[in-house]
């Protein structure tokens, strides 16, 4: 019998929140079961093991992330669009560095995948960012990946505390923001 209040959903949060503090390489089965109050063998109700609580942590941050950049775009185009979406994905990845790093390398296993989906509604909310540019379609996957290096670039070097001099991160931060903005516009 399931722990009340334990399911898919709650092991999948408790271990997005676990990974945030001891990052997604440190985040066991064993160490999720003692923060959720189950014995271990409890949790495979709930998920299939490590590599499916890993994929199911990936596709709950990138359907954060979606939702953070996708609504923080809304009303906004041109410039201010791509510095809304580069601060909210900064801001998100800051604040959840472990499963945000549970997203990269990890591939969908097909369209359906929920992975797939949530990628998919975060490279559309990037992808609203560059129609406020006159980016021709050619070019498009090129200002995506652009765009993606410069903010998890920046983020995880963050997060990871990897500024470590005296400039003002957040004044850095706008400065890369108006060097992306020069360069969409120049493209």
């Amino acid at each position: 019998m399931p722990r009340a209040g334990l399911d898919p959903a709650a092991v999948v949060a408790a271990g997005a929140a676990l990974a945030d503090e001891v990052g997604p390489a440190n985040l066991t089965m064993g160490l999720l079961a003692e923060r959720v109050g189950v014995r271990t063998p409890s949790l495979y109700k709930h998920v299939s093991g490590q590599e499916d609580l890993n994929r199911r942590i990936a596709a709950l941050a990138l359907s954060e992330a979606a939702d953070a950049v996708g609504g923080a775009v809304q009303g906004y185009a041109g410039r201010d669009a791509l510095a809304a979406a580069a601060r909210a994905f900064r801001a998100f990845v800051v604040e959840h560095p472990g499963r945000y790093a549970a997203t990269i390398g990890v591939e969908p296993s097909g369209p359906d995948d929920p992975l797939a989906t949530a990628g998919q509604r975060l490279l559309g909310a990037f992808t609203a960012v560059l129609r406020g540019y006159e980016i021709k379609e050619t070019d498009a996957d090129h200002a995506l990946r652009m765009l993606r290096s410069l903010c998890h670039g920046f983020a995880t070097l963050q997060a990871a505390n990897g500024f470590q001099w005296s400039v003002d991160i957040d004044e850095s931060f706008e400065w890369l923001i108006a060097f992306a903005d020069r360069g969409l516009r120049a493209g």
